[in-house]
């Protein structure tokens, strides 16, 4: 039964591949000439951001702001670490109710400090998604203009599909032409 499925579902869609389209009738310029021709295309978005000079800078800023935060962390670390020990040895000589106001003081600027380091993480994390979001909001003319090319109707998300001919995606097109328009995205 599944296989019916299939065969009732991609024939079509695969003929339609393998014919020449109403697309590629008269001059078409370079820009035009797609190999796929698909009322149906698919694409890997992990990928186009992934692999794109956009994602790739993404993650290079990424990366050296992670590098930043962690020697950062380490350094604070190191910190708290030899102000826990002073006040450890100070434990001797004060009384008990100084000690503790001491402690709970200490206690809070490590809480503080924590939220603090944890924001920035955050931080980071939201400039990458509004990093993503531009670069798809940047990247809609594009694959549109890919779609049209390839006389599409639809381009679906690659990991939502269950089964597709490896011939309509359009992944490394769309990398191509998006560093092409966008290139890193800063100018």
């Amino acid at each position: 039964m599944r296989w019916i499925f299939f065969a009732v579902i991609l024939v079509p869609v695969l003929s339609l591949w393998a014919m020449p389209g109403q697309a590629q009738q008269g001059s078409m310029t370079q820009r035009e000439r797609l190999t796929v021709q698909s009322p149906i295309l698919t694409i890997d978005s992990d990928r186009i951001f992934n692999e794109s000079a956009f994602g790739l800078r993404v993650a290079r800023d990424v990366e050296v702001q992670s590098a930043g935060l962690a020697a950062e962390n380490r350094k604070i670390e190191a910190e708290l670490e030899a102000e826990e020990k002073r006040l450890t040895e100070q434990r001797s000589t004060l009384d008990a109710a100084a000690f503790r106001d001491l402690a709970d003081a200490f206690d809070q600027k490590v809480q503080k400090t924590r939220a603090a380091q944890a924001a920035k993480g955050r931080s980071l994390s939201q400039m990458v998604d509004q990093e993503r979001s531009l670069f798809l909001n940047a990247a809609g003319p594009v694959l549109e203009e890919l779609m049209q090319d390839a006389g599409a109707a639809v381009i679906l998300e690659r990991l939502s599909v269950f089964v597709s001919a490896n011939a309509i995606d359009i992944t490394d097109e769309a990398i191509k032409r998006l560093d092409a328009t966008l290139g890193s995205g800063k100018n």
